[in-house]
């Protein structure tokens, strides 16, 4: 189960990103706008503990660069989101950062890069190893 969600300026993309997952047969939830103006942080909180109660394995924000969404889901106690807008870095993020929630801005990338670095974070395990030993050190800052 994946959790997506955006603003009024991401209505789009999240569009684009539905239709991803239907056609692969990939679960999800879906929280925030269909149009109407609404504010970033709410929907980065409710996407961000869904994912945090295990009721999402992983998360997609979408808004205009991707930058809020990110600010506010980090908050969140448990989330490692991160702004991606190329493939190696979406790629990387989830190998070595164990990123669960993946946050990508309408304003700044074209669908059809949106939907390959979708692609990419939903396959690309965490390597773990002395990865995990960094993640942890981020947990702790949690704490």
């Amino acid at each position: 189960m994946i959790a997506i969600g955006c603003d009024h300026a991401a209505v789009n993309l999240k569009q684009a990103v539905m239709q991803y997952l239907e056609e692969r047969k990939i679960q999800y939830i879906q929280f925030g706008s269909s149009g109407e103006p609404c504010d970033y942080p709410d929907v980065a909180q409710q996407v961000a503990e869904t994912v945090v109660s295990g009721k999402a394995e992983k998360g997609i924000l979408l808004c205009g660069t991707g930058v809020g969404m990110s600010i506010a889901a980090n908050k969140v106690k448990g989330i490692r989101a991160a702004v991606c807008n190329d493939c190696f870095s979406t790629r990387y993020t989830r190998k070595h950062n164990d990123a669960n929630i993946l946050c990508m801005g309408e304003r700044v990338i074209g669908t059809g890069l949106a939907l390959e670095l979708v692609e990419i974070f939903l396959e690309t395990e965490f390597e773990g190893g002395r990865h995990q030993r960094r993640v942890d050190k981020i947990t702790k800052l949690e704490n």
